[in-house]
């Protein structure tokens, strides 16, 4: 496996509430939004290297958002996934630690509801897995993050997200044909109502890779 944990990271994931949120309780769905719309607003307006110190205050806030809501899948999937961007903003070793926190973080949202936000917690693992040194270093291994992408997938056949990472999952593996008709499919995703920050951000980041992937 090739470790591409510091950079990658940076882009994370970004999931849909609009639907889901109708399931939520208001003070989870409210604090969920506000969650999305400043990583959104960090990772596609701030400099690069302002991005970490922004990240460790949003992980500040997912903090005390699951403080008040304890038992909230929802909360623990984005506590997960500001952590792994944060590690990705920040790189260097003191990162393998916050790596470490949002796989426990996302470990705790699925025990609570797999399903929660389309699944996002199992295509958040997925991408921890193999973006993630492996041993001794850290937990990277292949197996387990496309053990958790295929199960994304699963509950989130067209979503942006989970089709992204599973293209670049494929690609890093070697099998480019097959990266190249998932990210397509990723290109044609529907929009996410409210993410359009978001959104446009991914399929940028798609593009980029197709391009990579047409050299």
């Amino acid at each position: 496996m090739r470790s591409r944990l510091f950079p990658l990271l940076l882009v994370a994931l970004a999931w849909p509430v609009t639907l889901p949120a109708l399931a939520m309780e208001t003070g989870v769905a409210e604090a969920v939004q506000r969650l999305q719309s400043r990583w959104a607003e960090i990772r596609y307006t701030l400099p690069a290297d302002r991005q970490a110190d922004a990240y460790a205050r949003l992980a500040e806030a997912a903090d005390k958002a699951l403080a008040a809501h304890p038992d909230a899948a929802e909360l623990h999937v984005w506590a997960g996934i500001v952590r792994a961007t944060q590690a990705g903003a920040s790189g260097g070793l003191g990162a393998l630690s916050l790596v470490k926190q949002a796989r426990a973080q996302l470990e705790a949202a699925l025990a609570l509801d797999p399903l929660a936000l389309d699944g996002a917690a199992y295509t958040s693992l997925g991408a921890l897995y193999y973006q993630a040194p492996g041993w001794p270093l850290s937990f990277g291994d292949d197996d387990r993050a496309e053990h958790y992408l295929r199960r994304g997938l699963a509950v989130n056949p067209g979503g942006l997200d989970s089709l992204f990472f599973w293209g670049d999952y494929l690609h890093e593996q070697g099998r480019d044909e097959q990266a190249r008709r998932v990210l397509r499919q990723a290109l044609d995703a529907s929009p996410r109502p409210g993410r359009e920050r978001a959104d446009a951000g991914r399929r940028e980041e798609i593009r980029h890779l197709l391009a990579e992937l047409d050299h």
